[in-house]
């Protein structure tokens, strides 16, 4: 592994991403390249025209070429307020879901219950697929062992793997996502690199941390990824993006119409990405996922840099439990408490100490958000 160079520490004049990513630039007056970045994003056409309009037409889209199917689209529904408050929508705009829940083996208990609460009031057909927690466990100790930051590429490698399948198995053309730009548009490469499905580095982690051979567990990469969408034309949306989507009021809906319950924390519906997100990332790998959140929200007008601010001198996890969730999460493991602290203080890396997909993967991207996205 390559010595990181030290740098002077710095925050950007605009955001609060700061030099704990080690990628970020300053411009000579000290914003960074993740809120401009951001910004440019933002102001592209598709967001910045009538997105009532561009809504309206994504919805009959999905009516028209969903009419005589059981179900025009199918959600994925974790448990917390984007996917929930997504699901809420689509039956408020006619359509005809199918909500799909993924159980890793991770899920708490509030999530579970909300899960239960909003598809039992809207009355939403639901299917939860099982991953043989066998196998995925073995997978995620893979990635726990080779002290990569990203922990969650198995999960975020199912999730689109369980969809996909489950869509076919249905016949369902649309996969509605409740993924956003409001507050998930900023967030450093090396901190989430996860998101871009590199199968390369996938399957080389799981070869060189383990014995196990993946045959039950899901997993999409770039050229599942071309198979989906060019093959089987199964095509995402995101349709928050094209709403005045405040998650807080979103949060405060689900509260007050559906009993919904708040889990902590951005993504912490589940135990381990509780866990990863809040202590192993900020104390390891001086990542504080709270940071990039932030961000974004002051970039799309949510908050105040003051508030965030503010919001970042609070402990990101809650010490009083940390040791309580060490013990469960080495339990769920099968490893010992000693053995889990063993691994977490291994010296930390990214994806550019493995092999990678890194400039394959974006190329592609690049190509398909200029001709189809």
């Amino acid at each position: 592994m390559m010595n990181k160079i030290e740098r002077p520490y710095q925050i950007c004049s605009y955001c609060v991403m700061d030099t704990s990513d080690e990628d970020i630039i300053f411009d000579k007056n000290g914003r960074c390249n993740h809120c401009k970045d951001f910004e440019k994003v933002l102001q592209q056409p598709r967001f910045t025209s009538d997105n009532e309009k561009q809504l309206e037409s994504l919805i009959n889209l999905v009516k028209v070429k969903g009419k005589s199917r059981k179900y025009d689209c199918l959600l994925g529904i974790s448990g917390g307020v984007d996917s929930c408050y997504t699901v809420y929508l689509c039956v408020k705009w006619g359509l005809k879901p199918l909500v799909m829940h993924m159980d890793n083996g991770w899920n708490s208990e509030i999530a579970v219950a909300n899960v239960k609460k909003l598809v039992t009031k809207l009355g939403v057909d639901y299917v939860s697929y099982v991953l043989d927690w066998t196998e995925f466990r073995e997978i995620q100790l893979a990635f726990l062992k080779s002290s990569i930051v990203d922990l969650e590429m198995p999960t975020d490698l199912a999730i689109p793997g369980s969809l996909y399948k489950t869509a076919v198995k249905h016949k369902i053309p649309f996969i509605i996502s409740g993924g956003n730009y409001s507050g998930e548009g900023i967030l450093p490469l090396t901190w989430g690199y996860h998101v871009l499905k590199d199968a390369k580095l996938y399957r080389h982690i799981v070869k060189k941390h383990s014995t196990l051979k993946i045959k039950k567990v899901p997993y999409v990469g770039l050229w599942s990824e071309i198979y989906y969408k060019f093959i089987k034309r199964i095509k995402y949306l995101y349709p928050l993006n094209y709403t005045d989507y405040n998650k807080d009021e979103a949060r405060e809906f689900l509260k007050k119409e559906f009993d919904w319950q708040d889990y902590g924390g951005k993504h912490h519906e589940s135990k381990i990405t509780g866990f990863w997100q809040s202590y192993a990332m900020p104390v390891k790998y001086n990542m504080d996922y709270r940071r990039a959140t932030l961000a974004s929200q002051i970039v799309s007008g949510q908050v105040t840099r003051d508030y965030a601010i503010e919001k970042l001198k609070e402990l990101p996890y809650n010490s009083d439990k940390i040791e309580a969730d060490k013990t469960y999460i080495a339990k769920k493991y099968a490893i010992s408490r000693e053995e889990l602290e063993q691994y977490l203080s291994l010296p930390p890396k990214t994806y550019k100490d493995f092999p990678n997909q890194q400039k394959l993967i974006l190329k592609f991207y690049e190509w398909y958000r200029k001709f189809f996205a």
